[in-house]
């Protein structure tokens, strides 16, 4: 739709020449003779700016200005005058007004002033929308459960999310722990402030310092232009360190002083910076048996650990998964236009026998590569990923069983589906163990690192110390 412009003024040929000016710019006009009459063309019709006279009989600009803030606050307002002061000019842009311009004007600042100004309104609006999607996207809703375990996270999120606290969130990877650092973000008073996100295990050592805070051009080589750093950009906000644990201990020194002193520097810089960001961390990692090892500052864990959260696993949670499995299949039918009815009672019983060893991600998948397959109006059990079925009781196929059609099959496919059920069986027999899983498959350690993160089977801490 064109914008449209609502042109008000006393003198006819200013209110034609504006006419004639936006109309070829291509902008829906109306026009107004004074405030009174825009008052009334308000009332009737819906409008993207209004550009007045400040000097009009009846009802001035101004007063028409506060009448326009009052009704329709979203409403751009601009003033044209032939009668400018530095005061008016003041008044008008404290009650509201976008800008002010004053006759004679330039044609070209107009045009220019009035594109920027229905550009700001656009960008104002794509914002609400944004962050009304974002309140909503990390809402309550998305954590989802009615398990007690469930309504101590509720009960957490609710008290912390009003406090500037640091928090530290520990839990088992696909677990849900920054689904709860958002929440603790958007709930409070914080939430239309920065969320910013920053993995402390996929940024190399050697870089981890400028990412956190910032660069001076020239200080390193790389170094063509000034960086800001995360902490800068969280000002305000929420800095949230995912994967904590991976911290190198260098930087864990600087990030200790940030916390305590509120201030950072840049990398090459002498000055410091003041900020104030609310840290919100999270790991896998047992950072106490890490203190002890000595590899994580004893003093930052304290500064970090002000109020920890744990995420339960799904295992612990059972019967959390009805209800997550549902709020999935609605999601991806959504997201992959399907319109599938529901889960049957057979298949929502496999379901909550799997242990899930990457948790509520784990489950997730498994309804999305459901709903992208499924071909009915209803998921059964047969629709479910075969190690789902497996580790629930239900006999597979053997491979004397599996027919091969006119078409083929996919052998990769089908091999790779065999490979995975293998692991999951090994990895739910030795407990969760990835070592004692790797000895029962008789692979080695760097070997079952990569199939479990192929397959997205968890976390491969207790495979690590064996890696290096």
């Amino acid at each position: 739709m064109k914008p449209r412009i609502l042109v008000v003024d006393d003198e006819e040929s200013i209110r034609e020449f504006l006419e004639i000016m936006l109309k070829k710019e291509g902008y829906e006009v109306t026009c107004a003779e004074d405030g009174a009459k825009a008052k009334d063309v308000l009332g009737k019709k819906s409008f993207d700016m209004v550009i007045s006279d400040l000097q009009m009989p009846n009802v001035t600009g101004i007063e028409l200005l506060k009448y326009v803030k009052e009704s329709y606050p979203d409403l751009v307002f601009m003033l044209i005058t032939a009668f400018g002061t530095a005061e008016s000019a003041v008044e008008a842009m404290k009650m509201g007004a976008y800008d002010y311009l004053t006759k004679p004007f330039k044609i070209d600042e107009v045009r220019l002033n009035i594109h920027n100004a229905l550009r700001s309104k656009s960008l104002e609006v794509e914002n609400k929308v944004l962050k009304k999607e974002l309140n909503k996207e990390y809402s309550f809703q998305n954590l989802v459960g009615n398990s007690e375990a469930m309504h101590r996270i509720f009960d957490l999120v609710k008290r912390v999310s009003m406090t500037p606290t640091n928090v530290l969130i520990t839990g088992e990877s696909g677990t849900g722990k920054e689904v709860v650092a958002k929440a603790i973000h958007y709930n409070g008073p914080l939430k239309d402030k920065p969320f910013v996100t920053i993995n402390c295990g996929a940024i190399p050592e050697q870089l981890m310092e400028s990412e956190m805070f910032g660069h001076k051009k020239g200080s390193f080589t790389g170094a063509v232009n000034d960086k800001v750093g995360l902490f800068e950009v969280a000002d305000g906000g929420t800095l949230f360190l995912d994967e904590i644990g991976e911290l190198p201990i260098t930087i864990q020194v600087k990030l200790l002083r940030a916390i305590q002193e509120r201030v950072i520097r840049r990398v090459g810089a002498t000055e410091d910076i003041k900020v104030d960001v609310r840290l919100c961390a999270a790991t896998n990692r047992d950072l106490e048996q890490m203190v002890k090892e000595g590899t994580f500052r004893q003093d930052l864990f304290y500064r970090l650990n002000v109020i920890n959260i744990k995420t339960p696993s799904l295992r612990e949670r059972r019967e959390d998964i009805p209800m997550l499995a549902t709020h999935f299949l609605k999601k991806y039918n959504e997201r992959l236009g399907k319109n599938i009815g529901g889960i049957s009672a057979e298949a929502m019983e496999v379901m909550q026998k799997y242990d899930y060893p990457g948790n509520v991600r784990e489950l997730e998948n498994v309804i999305e590569r459901t709903v992208a397959l499924e071909g009915g109006a209803t998921i059964l059990p047969e629709s479910l990923p075969p190690f789902v079925n497996t580790i629930s009781g239900r006999k597979l196929a053997s491979s004397n069983e599996i027919e091969i059609g006119e078409d083929g099959i996919d052998l990769d496919k089908v091999v790779g589906q065999i490979e995975k059920e293998l692991l999951v069986k090994a990895i739910h027999a030795s407990g969760g163990i990835k070592k004692k899983a790797a000895k029962l498959l008789h692979i080695t350690f760097r070997s079952m690192r990569y199939r479990v993160e192929k397959y997205g089977l968890g976390s491969t801490d207790d495979l690590d110390d064996d890696m290096n």
